[in-house]
């Protein structure tokens, strides 16, 4: 498995275990039953105390291997399996190194060259474990939340010629993981869009671009909200 593969599987496995986390403390609410009357004292703990203790101690130990067997079978496809999981959808490569996976299929006239698209999206620096650099919502003059889409023309040589060639074929609706390697992406092309929309995303990404040792693929989810 590539070093690609290996912060992929980490990602998720670290999204996995914050959710067994929450799983876990929610042991001691459900085997206790009503405790808000019960305070528990230290100098004389029951054995009850010490099997929901170890309960807990138990659950928590094998969260990290919990988390990597649940994520492997997502993330072990790129390019490891000979099909994917059941319902899972196989990322493909471009030949531009490019990789694309979908999540949902829009609907109607799909992006070509030449068209007029709106996106809402994140993007996320792979060499730093996922840190969020680039998110439409980020932009938000109006404090609604909603945040201001990307917009351009595809071919129009301002949006980074990876993420480009990734969006062709989507269509309104539609929502796409794409992974851009350096050579289409920030580390050939550092001015182009997106570029991040916060200081704290700006520090980010300038940290994994100005950084030559460091790998500069980034990753973008993107959904259609408009297309002309």
């Amino acid at each position: 498995m590539t070093r690609l593969h290996h912060q992929l599987l980490y990602i998720a496995a670290l999204a996995s275990a914050t959710l067994l986390s929450a799983d876990a403390l929610n042991i001691i609410g459900s085997s206790g039953g009503d405790t808000s009357h019960k305070p528990i004292t230290t100098n004389n703990p029951s054995r009850r105390n010490f099997v929901q203790f170890g309960l807990v101690a138990a659950a928590a130990s094998s969260m990290p291997t919990m988390a990597a067997n649940a994520v492997d079978a997502q993330f072990k496809e790129v390019g490891q399996q000979e099909r994917p999981p059941e319902g899972e959808t196989p990322f493909s490569t471009l030949p531009n190194g490019v990789q694309i996976k979908d999540f949902r299929q829009g609907s109607g006239s799909t992006v070509q060259n030449g068209s007029r698209v709106e996106l809402t999206m994140k993007g996320r620096l792979l060499n730093l474990n996922g840190v969020i650099f680039y998110d439409t919502k980020s932009n938000d003059p109006n404090g609604f939340g909603e945040g201001t889409p990307l917009q351009f023309t595809v071919g129009d040589k301002s949006v980074l010629p990876g993420l480009e060639s990734g969006l062709i074929g989507m269509s309104r609706g539609g929502i796409r993981r794409i992974i851009v390697p350096a050579e289409v992406g920030y580390g050939a092309f550092p001015s182009l869009e997106p570029q991040p929309l916060t200081d704290v995303e700006r520090r980010a990404l300038d940290s994994v671009v100005k950084n030559p040792r460091r790998d500069q693929t980034v990753m973008f989810d993107c959904k259609v909200e408009r297309l002309k």
